[in-house]
């Protein structure tokens, strides 16, 4: 083989190797990053995974908020009209969260069922709805219209 033509070669292979090796790691890197939503119909049937960072969501349940007057722990029940999920929370909660809105909590599930959640967010305002809480709310009432 030419000098020249070898020399080519090898460079081509080591800029290979090298972009290769930089794909693998942005890959996993996104992949350890990235939080699923999960509804609580879908908590409920089991597919989310147990102790894996994941994203839930729905509408709080009229009733269900419970306080620790010493802590600042919080529980409460997230619904999609056909499932309902406990949601367990340490820390101040937003200021729009109140029962019968919509909120997305992000933690673990735990081998309970129960979201440890540490974070959670509520809509900003009475038009917006996050899509993935809109389109589980959409989809647990067409099954409900369909079993009917």
């Amino acid at each position: 083989m030419h000098p020249v033509r070898k020399k080519r070669m090898i460079t081509i292979g080591v800029i290979l190797t090298l972009l290769g090796g930089a794909i693998g790691l942005v890959l996993y890197a996104l992949s350890t990053n990235i939080n699923l939503f999960y509804s609580p119909t879908q908590i409920h049937a089991g597919e989310a995974p147990t102790g894996v960072t994941l994203r839930a969501g729905g509408m709080v349940v009229e009733g269900s908020v419970q306080r620790n007057p010493q802590t600042l722990d919080v529980s409460f029940e997230v619904t999609d009209y056909a499932q309902k999920v406990r949601i367990e929370y340490q820390g101040i909660l937003p200021d729009l969260f109140r029962e019968g809105q919509g909120i997305v909590a992000q933690g673990r599930l735990n081998d309970a069922g129960v979201l440890i959640a540490s974070e959670v967010l509520a809509k900003h305002d009475e038009e917006y709805m996050p899509p993935e809480i809109s389109a589980a709310l959409e989809a647990s009432k067409q099954a409900d219209a369909k079993a009917y």
